[in-house]
């Protein structure tokens, strides 16, 4: 056998062994190595090919594209609400199966991450993006098209299925593409997306209502973002996973050392196809199953998203019928969610992000308890309980719209900052397993978003806004200790963890965060 080649200048790699992720993205080695791995290919600390060595310009434009991507799937999944009395006419359905129509979108998410958020780990963030881009924009030009009733349902629910790859996958590249010091300035954009799309979707379709064009006009503004999107992510979004980028340079190294001996550590882990669909459909529900912590996140973002969308039945029978408005200024009404959000990112930025760079240098040289981040959720969780309080009992005729419509304003204030904060807590405690994790939460939240408009406007007709409303408010007021244990407890869950990759020094317990 020749003897072992050196890695050619090049390559500009560092050689370590295999170990768990650190915040650089690159790999540590375990302590029971005393020699690295000549053949095993890394990163070197400055090496431009580490996604966090990436220009900040670059990394900023990921970010905000990832956040567009989101934008685009939320908007598309309440975009029909302003326009279903249109399409009930065209198809002759009743207002339940009008409400499939987003429902069933938002079901759609609910089978999506089960393959986009893993196979992202196995194959990379951008295969994904393009695949399921290409077919949802395809299926807006089907939901357009379509003839009868059974072919829009159907549509509706692979264009749900395509779209929640972003939902996943954006928050995954925040995580490849940021150091935990910027990662909670970064993530503002993919957490204000899921909010702000679903809000802008009945403001659009309303308006077309009003200015009478044709039910499939939505569809093909639609089919038109989605499509800038696609040709957005083919010329500029680049592939941001590190695995997967290792594993490229490995084969360039390969290639020009002729020198089949370096390898990448996922590799060095291949499995065969079998074993690997098993780990890519199966890992979001091992993950959300075997961690508690995770478990209870997911309880709380899916209530609060189960309440996003029954306001797309609730605000019509409050605004619509109870104020006699018309379907472009009942659209309207959805905006102060949208502008709550925004006034959270205000918030965060001047008084929570600034708080937080205080805990890295307290914390230095270890990294912040993810714990830090559940801060943020303290003054969300009562304020989003207030906010239905508030609704339902200025909901009167007699009332001035601006009541529940501040209402509305404070709910998505206080909604961005817990997903916000919840989000990021996600991301820091599973860092490289951060997509099949957030997989698992938007799995179990879409369930709710798809179930609760279901049964929204029979709970609103019968026990009036205003008890509705109160009964939201008393199980809102149940989360609240969520994050109050988790900020107590989360370190000894994490040091039990099968998937947080680390867990910071004793001197730094979460109880003092």
């Amino acid at each position: 056998m020749s003897s072992p080649k050196r890695p050619s200048s090049q390559a500009s790699t560092v050689i370590e062994s295999a170990g768990p992720s650190n915040d650089k993205g690159g790999l540590t080695s375990p302590p029971t190595s005393e020699k690295a791995d000549p053949w095993l290919v890394s990163f070197s600390p400055d090496d431009p090919e580490n996604p966090l060595n990436w220009p900040r310009w670059k990394r900023w434009y990921i970010t905000f594209a990832g956040g567009i991507l989101v934008l685009n799937a939320t908007f598309a999944s309440s975009a029909p609400s302003g326009l279903l009395p249109q399409m009930m006419g065209y198809f002759g359905f009743g207002v339940e199966t009008a409400t499939l129509t987003v429902s069933l979108f938002i079901a759609g998410y609910c089978v999506g991450p089960l393959l986009w958020g893993p196979l992202s780990e196995d194959i990379g963030r951008r295969p994904v993006f393009l695949i399921s881009f290409f077919f949802y924009t395809g299926f807006q030009i089907g939901c357009a098209l379509s003839r009868n009733t059974a072919s829009v349902l159907v549509f509706r629910f692979l264009s749900g299925t395509f779209a929640a790859a972003p939902l996943t996958n954006s928050g995954g590249v925040v995580g490849d593409i940021w150091d935990s010091k910027t990662r909670g300035k970064a993530m503002l954009i993919f957490a204000v997306s899921p909010f702000a799309g679903p809000s802008l979707g009945p403001v659009v379709s309303g308006w077309i209502s009003v200015g009478g064009a044709s039910w499939r006009w939505i569809f093909w503004v639609l089919t038109m973002f989605a499509g800038v999107c696609f040709v957005a992510i083919f010329f500029t979004l680049p592939e941001t996973y590190g695995p997967v980028l290792l594993a490229r340079k490995a084969q360039r190294i390969r290639k020009e050392t002729g020198d089949e001996r370096y390898y990448a550590p996922v590799e060095a882990t291949k499995l065969p196809l079998g074993p690997r669909l098993y780990n890519i459909l199966a890992m979001p529900f091992k993950i959300l199953f075997l961690e508690p912590m995770l478990m209870a996140i997911t309880i709380y973002q899916s209530f609060l998203y189960g309440c996003l969308y029954l306001l797309f039945e609730a605000y019509p029978i409050v605004f619509t019928q109870g104020h006699n408005l018309n379907a472009g200024v009942s659209g309207l009404m959805f905006l102060p969610v949208s502008l709550g959000g925004a006034a959270g990112v205000l918030v965060y930025l001047y008084f929570f992000n600034p708080r937080y760079d205080r805990y890295i240098e307290q914390y230095a040289p270890a990294k912040v308890p993810p714990e830090a981040r559940l801060e943020v959720t303290l003054l969300g969780a009562p304020l989003f309980a207030i906010s239905f309080f508030w609704f339902g009992w200025t909901s009167y005729p007699s009332i001035p719209l601006w009541s529940p419509l501040m209402a509305g304003g404070l709910m998505g204030f206080s909604i961005f900052l817990i997903f916000l904060s919840l989000i990021n807590y996600t991301v820091d405690a599973y860092l490289f397993a951060a997509a099949s994790a957030l997989a698992a939460s938007t799995v179990s939240r879409s369930m709710f978003g798809a179930v609760f408009p279901l049964f929204a406007r029979q709970m609103f007709e019968t026990l009036n806004p205003r008890w509705a409303s109160t009964l939201l408010g008393f199980i809102a007021m149940t989360m609240i200790p969520i994050p109050i244990v988790l900020r107590r407890y989360g370190l000894h869950l994490r040091a039990r963890s099968r998937f947080a990759p680390s867990v910071p020094p004793a001197k730094a317990g979460a109880s003092s965060v």
